[in-house]
Formats: C-alpha cells, structure tokens, sequence
C-alpha cells in the first residue's frame, strides 16, 4: 500500500480515494458547490475576462480607424478612443454626465415618493390600506418603459415627424421638445417606476420600528420631527441605502426609456450610446463603456456599504414585547386617501388607458372616437394600414414573439429556482468554508452589472465558439442563460433565507433512516423552502417578461420576444401596434402572476408533505 512519509496513505492511493469518494457521499453540498463554483464562474468570471480582453486588443473591425493595427495584439486603441479623442465628448463625457443626471434625479424622486408612501401605508391610518399596498407594486410589474409610451401618447411634439400626441389634440399647443423629449421626461416616467424599490423596501423596514423608541424619545421631550430625524431615520438607513444602491444601479443600466425619449433628441446615456456603439460595429468602444458602468455599480456599492457601516447597529427588533403605532390623520385622512388613489390612478390607470386608446385608433394622431377601430387588434392585413401588418390576432410575427417570451419566462423561473436552492443549500449547509464563501460571493456578483454592461460582455464572450460550447450568440439559449444568470442574486438570496429556517437536524434524522439525499431533498428541502423558491421563480419569470435592457443586445429575428418587437415597432413610429402588444405583455404577466400566487396558496406551499 502506497503511504505517505507522514504514514497516512498517499493522496492517488486507492484508500485514500475511497475513503474521500465516501467523504463526498456524505457532504453533498461540498458536491454541489464544487459543481456550482465551476458553472458560475464560466458564465459569471470568464465573460468579465473576455470582455476585459477584448476591450485591449485590437480587433478585426478596427482596421476601419488604423489600418497599420494588428488584428489580436495588445493597444490602448479603444481607451484612447473612448477618454482621449476629440470623439470622446459625444462618446463618453456627455453620455457619463447625462447618465448620472439622471441617475441622481430618478434616485432622488423615486426615494422620496417611496418614503412618502411607505409612511402613509404603515404609519398612518389611510383609508384602503389593504388594496393600496397591493395596487402600489403594480408598476414593478410593467415594463420601465410603459410609462414612456403613454407619456409619448400625451406629449408627442412633431420634432421627429410622425402623429402628435393628446396634448396637441385637445390644445393645437405642441409641447416644447424639453417636455416631449430628453432628461425631463427621462427623470418622471423612471422615477414613477422604480419608486416601487424604495416603498417596498422602506415599508418593510418600519414595520419592524417599534414605536416605544420614538415614545420615548417624545416623554424625554422631543418634538415629532426631532424624533423622526434623531431615532425612526438612523434606522432606516439599512432600507434607505439599499433603495438607493438598487434604483441608482438599474437606473445606469436601464435602455427602453432612455432610448425611446432621448435617441430622438440626442439625448444618449450609457446605456444608449452601447447600444449605438455596437450598432455602429465599434464594439470595443461599447466594451470599455460597459466597465465603466461596472466600476461605477461597484463604486456606489462601496460607498453606501461605508456610509452604513459607520453606525455599528441598526436591531429595531429584541426579545421586549414589540409595538406599532399608527399615527391619527384626523381631517387630513380623506385628504391623504385621495392623494394615494391619484396617484394610483398616474401610475397604474392612466398609461393602460392610453395604451389602449392608442391601440384603438386608426389614423395616428386623431383621438376622436369616430377614428376608433379594432383593425389593429384583429385586423387580417391592409396595405395601406402599418405597412399591410395585421392585427395582434392574426399577426404571426407577434404570436411567435409571444410563444418566445413565454417560454423564456417559464424556462429562466425554473432553472433560477432550482440554481438558486441548490446554491442556498450549498451555501448554507457548507457555511464557513471557504467554498461557501466563494459562492455566495460570486452568486451575487452579476447584481453589480448593469444590464447593458452584462449583454455586451455576453456578446464578447458568445460570438465565437469557446471549446465544446458552441456560439450561442443570436440563438435563444443565451436570452435564457443571460437572464437566469442576472437574477441568481435573487433567486441564491431567497434559497438562502429559506434553508437558514430549515434544521440540519432534520435532514441528519432521515440520513440515520437511510435516506438518501435525493429523496431527502424531495421530500424535506424543496417543500420547506418552497414559498421562498416559488417567490424567486416569480420574480425571475416578470422580469423576464418586462425585460428589454438585459437583452436588447442579444436578440435577432430568429429569437425575438415581446419587449423586442415593441421596441422595433416604436422605432417604425408604429404606435398602434407598439401599445396594443404593450398592453397584451402587461396583461400576462399580472394574470400569469396572479395565478402563480393562488396556486401557490391553495397548494400549502411551504408545508412539509408527510405523505
């Protein structure tokens, strides 16, 4: 027998390797994280790498600019480019202030509008509690841009030809271009987006504040906003400065609104300027802009961790009995109650209204209800209507894209579910190894990639073969492995949280009954942390649905999707088509997520099956 110098068996021996094959039988999670690890880090590691690589080396199309350059060799080309050439003002300067003008101002709004409501919901007694903290996440789940379209439909100007909107309608007044157009409008329709952010995560954090704090702080003589400011925000902060990082993050990597109200002005961010980078076969420009997003999400990342971290305890909850105190409106309670249902009725109501009275009329620009008309619901086809393209109903190319999103939808929710359990159990179980460590980190590295910045880094990597892994660019298997990858931080947050609440005793218990791990997991795990996995796939399958910034880069006629299709018919001026499509996406997803949740609900989920 082959024996070390140590006098334990040598590392090749056969005894050394049954006796760690019997190890890795009983720790399946080192299995799994091993496994895990190795996956990640080709889909996660490796297309940071090659998009680094990329970015300096001279490529095959930058022979256009320097036709001395050697295709593959080291250069500075793109850098020098991108910050240093009389080009870099419209390629990188205009585009870095506009992007963090509105990342600033969305933040700003959104924050604002969030607390706002966040405080009526939880610490007041307003009316309709109940539906409103229903109807309030509503826009999260329609696409950034729907609120885009519908401010189109009210304040189009004719600075880009084609119809007018409402506002010129009623009035014969054409809104000027600063309204119609650019950060303005930018700045509003994100910000009554992605207030959603911060209300959930604010509203969530004061539930947990209890009120004897600020009591106290009031017997000791504080005046109210003293006590808001000295004990309820310091608290908060956590929730505040994780709204801020998620809004502002999502803000720099956001496409649809930023296109469809700015290209026409000119008005580029970041994220735009990729796009028509990429568009213009400059993709090492477009590479060298998507780290600078990178290193921005990464910087504002840091910063927010070290501004938190300065307060070294932000416990709202012990074990003294705990209460919550809803402040009395008195005659402001109607007041605040119909503020919430106007707001309601802007955010949620108006943009489905005008999405549908778009989609009803025939002749663009004319909102006169002699013009209304079902052609481009059921229409079979007239060429002299949207370039003879027929109705929803009868259009092939809408179905096809819908059939497309759908599955996209249900196969990024099942395989993020069962990836992000698999890494929750890894992680969690293995909790303290160093593996663990590794793998919880690069789960959540792609929430630090803006969504642009990870389909052009895609687009780096999958356009050529790498080994046995075929190109993959232009097929849809890489809309679903690019979408299940941004959303695993999600998905391995929530496997997580739910195998943290189940025991290791109770699996140790069935490994004893000779239970093996399959059925173990079966059995004990999936329906345990069920509610926690079904919350994961649910999120994964909307915003794959609504998802245009993600994959904007990557889509082509043979695997378009929804989000893509309306983005072409927008560009085609085709408004009729572009709503009706919007409203049928939007429509899905709520019903499809409805279902899910009363399913969900009626199954017991979370419930361990003793059967």
């Amino acid at each position: 027998m082959a024996m070390a110098d140590s006098g334990k068996p040598a590392f090749w021996s056969l005894q050394n390797i049954s006796y760690q094959a019997y190890r890795l039988k009983n720790r399946p999670e080192l299995i799994i994280g091993l496994l895990a690890l190795g996956f990640l880090s080709f889909v996660v590691l490796v297309p940071l790498l090659q998009i680094i690589k990329d970015a300096f080396t001279f490529q095959s199309y930058d022979l256009a600019y320097n036709p001395d350059g050697v295709v593959g060799e080291f250069t500075l080309f793109h850098l020098d480019r991108v910050f240093n050439q009389p080009i870099s003002a419209a390629l990188f300067y205009k585009p870095l202030v506009n992007s963090l003008k509105m990342g600033f101002f969305v933040t700003v709004i959104a924050l604002t509008v969030g607390f706002s409501l966040a405080w009526l919901m939880v610490r007041t007694n307003v009316h309709f509690k109940g539906v409103f903290g229903a109807m309030l996440v509503f826009p999260y789940m329609m696409p950034s841009w729907v609120m885009a379209i519908a401010w189109l439909s009210l304040f189009k100007n004719d600075r880009v030809g084609g119809s007018e909107g409402l506002l010129t309608y009623w009035t014969g007044t054409q809104a000027p271009d600063w309204v119609a157009y650019g950060l303005f409008p930018i700045v509003i329709t994100l910000a009554l987006h992605y207030y959603a952010y911060a209300y959930l995560l604010i509203s969530g954090a004061l539930a947990t504040v209890d009120s004897e704090l600020e009591e106290a702080g009031a017997t000791s003589g504080m005046g109210k906003w003293k006590r808001i400011r000295v004990i309820t925000m310091p608290l908060l902060m956590p929730a505040i400065g994780s709204a801020i990082v998620l809004t502002f993050i999502r803000i720099l990597g956001t496409f649809g609104t930023p296109a469809l109200l700015g290209l026409p002005v000119r008005f580029f961010t970041f994220s735009t300027q990729i796009y028509a980078s990429i568009n213009a076969r400059n993709q090492g420009d477009a590479f060298v802009l998507a780290l600078v997003l990178i290193v921005l999400a990464i910087s504002f990342i840091w910063i927010n961790s070290r501004i938190i971290g300065v307060r070294k305890s932000y416990v709202t909850m012990t074990g003294k009995g705990f209460r919550k105190h809803e402040s009395d409106l008195g005659k402001l309670r109607w007041p605040a109650t119909v503020f919430v249902i106007l707001f309601l009725c802007m955010t949620v109501a108006l943009p489905l209204i005008l999405l549908l009275w778009e989609s009803l009329t025939l002749i663009p620009g004319d909102y006169s209800l002699s013009n209304l008309t079902t052609y481009f619901w059921v229409g079979q086809g007239n060429v002299n209507l949207a370039y003879g393209e027929p109705g929803v109903i009868h259009n092939k190319g809408i179905m096809g894209a819908l059939i497309n999103s759908i599955k996209l939808g249900f196969a990024a929710a099942l395989f993020n579910g069962v990836l992000g359990l698999l890494v929750g159990y890894a992680v969690v179980r293995g909790r303290g190894k160093r593996l663990s460590q590794w793998l919880e980190a690069i789960a959540f590295a792609p929430y630090i990639f803006p969504s642009i910045a990870l389909g052009a880094i895609y687009i780096g990597m999958f356009s050529t073969s790498i080994g046995p892994v075929p190109a993959l660019y232009g097929t849809f298997t890489i809309l679903i492995l690019i979408t299940v990858i941004k959303n695993l931080p999600f998905t391995s947050r929530t496997g997580i949280a739910a195998i943290l609440q189940i025991h290791q005793s109770l699996e140790e218990a069935a490994r004893v009954q000779g239970i093996g791990w399959f059925r173990r997991m079966f059995r004990i795990i999936i329906p345990l942390s069920m509610s926690g996995v079904v919350a994961g796939m649910l999120l994964t399958f909307i915003t794959a649905m609504r998802e245009l910034s993600l994959i904007i880069l990557l889509i082509s006629p043979g695997n378009m999707v929804l989000t893509g299709l309306i983005f072409g018919y927008q560009e085609q001026d085709m408004a009729q088509h572009s709503s009706a499509v919007t409203l049928m996406l939007v429509l899905i997803i709520i019903i499809i997520s409805v279902i899910v949740r009363v399913m969900s609900r009626s199954a017991g989920v979370g419930r361990l099956n003793t059967t």
